[in-house]
């Protein structure tokens, strides 16, 4: 009986978590776009392409390299014409924003050059860089990075295309009215299409309540994962990030990474105030 009571009071607390995850949470951000129809929809608005069609979406999507640090994208899309998209939600432990996009453009490249392939095969690459805080402090709900040959009006064409965007400005968009959304992601508001709906149904509807505490428990072991993965450290923090996502303490999270990285508690508490 006790274990069934600590089984149904650990579900009941996930769900409770849950009802607090906005959509700024990568967590929260990667099992609302698995369904492409949602992902489409947020896709459309920020690339201001209404027939813009998805064809394929991969989340928490790893690209493993045996001699170099590896990668988790949040999100990974391809549309009908085969350009790739990758929507990152900016992690608090990263410091150099403009670096972190540059080594995931990198990552992708690489995954998806096959050898014997020109360069003229690499898809188009547009990376959407999420943040809760206008990180360029200019004032503007989106930021397209442009290049341009100096002392010239011409752009230099490499297929990427690179945006930050923020939920802290509203410039009057329809991008600015959906990162309100992404900021609240209140189920019981409607605004925001097939966003709204599958807000609504993880939420609200016993499948979606499943659906996330599934995908919770799983983030029990991303950091292990990532630790292989993308290197300790790193795994160490994203895991600490995404603990705090759902609520659960300091105090906890210092025991949990204790016990999965085998550390001390001077070592743990030192990740935690990274």
């Amino acid at each position: 009986m006790d274990r069934e009571t600590n089984l149904i009071s650990s579900r009941e607390g996930r769900i409770a978590a849950l009802q607090k995850l906005n959509l700024l949470s990568n967590t929260f951000m990667s099992v609302a776009l698995q369904d492409e129809e949602t992902c489409q929809y947020v896709l459309r608005i920020l690339m201001g392409i209404e027939d813009l069609v998805v064809r394929e979406v991969r989340t928490q999507y790893t690209i493993s390299k045996i001699t170099s640090r590896g990668a988790v994208l949040d999100v990974l899309a391809e549309d009908s014409s085969g350009k790739i998209y990758n929507i990152e939600i900016q992690k608090r432990s990263t410091l150099d924003h403009g670096r972190r996009t540059r080594f995931y453009h990198s990552m992708i490249d690489s995954e998806f050059l096959q050898k014997g392939k020109d360069y003229d095969e690499l898809p188009d690459v547009h990376i959407i860089y999420i943040s809760e805080t206008d990180l360029w402090k200019a004032g503007r709900t989106t930021y397209s990075v442009k290049k341009f040959f100096e002392g010239t009006d011409t752009v230099y064409e490499d297929g990427v295309t690179i945006l930050y965007v923020n939920a802290a400005i509203d410039d009057g968009t329809e991008t600015a009215r959906m990162m309100k959304y992404f900021k609240e992601a209140d189920p019981e508001d409607s605004s925001q299409g097939m966003l709204s709906k599958r807000v609504h149904f993880l939420k609200c509807e016993e499948g979606g309540h499943d659906t996330m505490c599934e995908v919770m428990e799983q983030f029990r072991e991303l950091g292990r994962e990532e630790g292989l993965e993308i290197g300790r450290e790193q795994g160490i923090l994203n895991l600490i990030d995404s603990f705090r996502e759902v609520g659960i303490s300091d105090l906890i999270i210092l025991e949990k990474i204790q016990d999965k990285f085998k550390l001390t508690r001077d070592e743990a508490e030192a990740y935690l105030k990274k």
